[in-house]
């Protein structure tokens, strides 16, 4: 099950944490990747060296995710080094930030939702002409716990572009069923081993958030991963528009 040789992915945001760990995943089941990075140039090579250990193929290609040019660039050499596309991943997003409402910019509200949501939307349109050509294809987008329970404190863009991105998905989906492309969103809670919550949540915030999740732990890029692995298969082929949430019990249901 969940065999993907030959196929052809890129993963955004894919030089460490969550992106990292999904690119390895998808090659160890038989894809070849492009690695894509915003500025981690150096971890983006290590993750290549990983697939290449594997035997597949595998490319690190920098793009700002927020510039449409970039983006359309990212594409047509992502085309060029696999000779095509079969999955796409959008992982690149980022919090910026913890800002209250009160404090909040105009410039800042409109950077978390570029990087995240509008980011996520220019990277689907430019991988539409090779997922067509290829006859069929899987999108996975991005969301996150926040998207459901509105974010922590200081993260309402942040949630706002997250929810965002659940009913972009959901959107796709039904647009491109006909062209046997299926688009699914994974929505993560508190994965522990990634730089996010280190930067973002002190040691308190996060011991706290831990002990409150039903699972009694967090979660893993691996486990995230893994999801990643099944939506990207031919197991999921009937599996499009909904949202996998991976956050051992935390969203409200």
């Amino acid at each position: 099950m969940f065999d993907l040789t030959g196929r052809r992915a890129l993963v955004t945001g894919a030089g460490h944490g969550i992106g990292a760990a999904i690119a390895v995943a998808l090659a160890e089941h038989g894809a070849d990747v492009v690695v894509h990075y915003g500025r981690s140039a150096d971890r983006a090579a290590a993750v290549v060296d990983r697939i290449a250990a594997l035997g597949r193929r595998a490319v690190a290609v920098r793009a700002d995710v927020t510039d449409t040019a970039q983006v359309d660039r990212l594409l047509a050499e992502t085309a060029g080094h696999l000779g095509g596309l079969d999955i796409l991943v959008c992982n690149a997003g980022h919090l910026v930030g913890r800002v209250a409402v009160g404090e909040m910019s105009d410039e800042h509200f409109a950077r978390v939702t570029d990087v995240n949501l509008t980011a996520t939307f220019r990277t689907v349109r430019a991988a539409l002409p090779a997922l067509r050509a290829a006859g069929s294809g899987r999108i996975i987008t991005m969301a996150s716990l926040a998207a459901h329970t509105g974010g922590s404190t200081g993260a309402v863009a942040y949630a706002a572009a997250k929810a965002g991105i659940i009913g972009l998905t959901k959107g796709l989906a039904k647009e491109l069923a006909a062209d046997r492309i299926t688009v699914n969103a994974l929505a993560p809670g508190f994965i522990g081993d990634t730089d996010f919550h280190a930067t973002f949540s002190t040691p308190a915030r996060r011991e706290a958030t831990v002990a409150a999740l039903p699972a009694g732990r967090g979660g893993t890029s691996a486990e995230v991963a893994a999801a990643a692995v099944y939506l990207a298969s031919a197991e999921a082929a009937f599996v499009t528009g909904t949202t996998l949430d991976i956050d051992g019990g935390a969203a409200p249901r």
